[in-house]
């Protein structure tokens, strides 16, 4: 079934996470089917949230994945095509299963309401969903054997999770949700009712401004670190050159911030992927 269920994570990651899809594109075919079974997972998990109606069937599906990792349920399991190719790229690649199941215990924050209190929590937020990803993708690169890219995976995870929630703070706002962090907005000022109503309030716009700078801030510390690491792990990190992009965009728009982010087209996405990879071989 592995072959199958390979392609089905593709599939699953292509429709569920376009972007992450897009970075496997510039991968090795020894690595790639392995990495896009960690983001197919990572795919599934993230967006719990939005496929349940309460918090009470998404921790039963979180509590399914935990049981999968754990070794649970295991001929039941393999029937879930992600699952399986999961499993078996962490088997091939020693990926350590209480690594994937702290990101699953951080998801958990996704299905309930509570406002992200301060930018500690944010951060250790961001290490534990998305630097985990860069980290174990690097790894992935290096044929299993474990690899220090902290700097890297740790400014580049907190980088990406901030520049998404910016791109995608209107929507998330429309939810009842405040993903970035609470702190930064009350000290400009910023009240719940003029996030959840949509009002561009003079502190709103200021509060993402200064999320805006410490997303650079993570981004020029991530690029730094990855150049100093050995250029087969730096594919790993090739969607910097996206999320790069998609910030200059987010930090030139017009509109306000609780509009939709400008995007670009996937075949400039794939352009700046691989011209990036080609520059940092």
């Amino acid at each position: 079934m592995a072959e199958a269920s390979f392609v089905h994570a593709a599939e699953a990651l292509r429709k569920g996470d376009r972007d992450r899809y897009l970075s496997t594109l510039v991968l090795d075919d020894e690595h790639r089917n392995a990495v896009t079974a960690l983001y197919a997972f990572n795919a599934d998990v993230a967006s719990i949230r939005e496929r349940v109606s309460d918090p009470a069937p998404g921790e039963i599906r979180l509590q399914w994945w935990s049981d999968a990792l754990e070794g649970q349920g295991h001929g039941a399991i393999r029937q879930n095509p992600v699952a399986d190719a999961l499993l078996d790229t962490m088997t091939r690649y020693s990926i350590p299963a209480g690594t994937l199941l702290r990101l699953i215990g951080a998801r958990r924050f996704d299905l309930y309401d509570d406002p992200m209190p301060d930018l500690e929590t944010f951060e250790g937020y961001a290490g534990e969903t998305v630097s985990t990803l860069y980290q174990l993708a690097a790894m992935i690169l290096n044929d299993g054997e474990t690899i220090e890219t902290g700097d890297a995976a740790g400014h580049l995870g907190v980088a990406h999770a901030m520049i998404g929630h910016m791109r995608s703070f209107g929507y998330i706002s429309s939810q009842g949700r405040i993903m970035l962090p609470w702190s930064i907005m009350a000290a400009n000022g910023v009240t719940e009712d003029e996030i959840f109503s949509g009002t561009a309030s003079e502190g709103v716009v200021e509060a993402l401004g200064q999320v805006a700078e410490l997303a650079v801030e993570h981004l020029n510390k991530a690029e730094a670190a990855i150049r100093q690491l050995p250029a087969g792990l730096r594919p790993a990190f090739a969607q910097i050159a996206m999320l790069d992009a998609q910030l200059k965009h987010y930090l030139r728009r017009s509109a306000g911030p609780f509009s939709v982010a400008p995007d670009e087209p996937d075949w400039r996405k794939i352009a700046r992927l691989a011209w990036w990879n080609w520059r940092n071989r």
